[in-house]
């Protein structure tokens, strides 16, 4: 046991821990991708403006479509139903946006001043925006799992129904 303590100890001494170096071309690009991130962000920044827009007009909408097509689903739902869901939508483009953001405006300043804390806001905002993405992607990759999942019990039920339950 002491002798795995002293393997250990003697391999951490020997390859001491090397300190990232950023040359200049990584500078670059690091600046070249703040440009893209922060017109990224702006586009969705617009995007929800629009979308928050859009669902305060459900209302509208809605009782348009229920004159005009009485046996909408839509209309069934109601204008409150359709502006949560907007609501939810422009938010969940809100917040990466200004992930997207405030990581643009960090490595701008990191790039330009040699600001280490700024590079490391800026990791970390990149960070919180793809574990983000990832986590949604789970839930629509599960939900659209149960959705189909669904459809084939429903199809299954909906042929045993039709078929008058008798086997052949």
């Amino acid at each position: 046991m002491d002798n795995i303590e002293e393997t250990n100890e003697e391999h951490s001494m020997e390859s001491p821990e090397k300190p990232l170096i950023i040359t200049e071309d990584i500078r670059s690009y690091l600046y070249d991708t703040a440009k893209w991130t922060k017109f990224l962000a702006i586009i969705g920044f617009v995007l929800t403006a629009l979308i928050a827009f859009f669902s305060f007009g459900a209302s509208a909408f809605v009782s348009i479509l229920a004159t005009y097509s009485p046996g909408n689903p839509l209309a069934a739902m109601g204008s409150g139903f359709i502006t949560v869901y907007f609501m939810v939508m422009a938010l969940l483009y809100f917040y990466p946006s200004l992930l997207m953001f405030k990581h643009s405006n960090a490595v701008k300043k990191a790039v330009l001043y040699g600001d280490q804390e700024s590079l490391s806001v800026a990791m970390l905002n990149l960070k919180s925006f793809f574990k983000f993405w990832g986590v949604l992607m789970i839930v629509l990759i599960a939900f659209y799992f149960l959705v189909m999942l669904m459809a084939v019990i429903a199809g299954l039920g909906s042929a045993g129904i039709g078929s008058g339950g008798m086997s052949s």
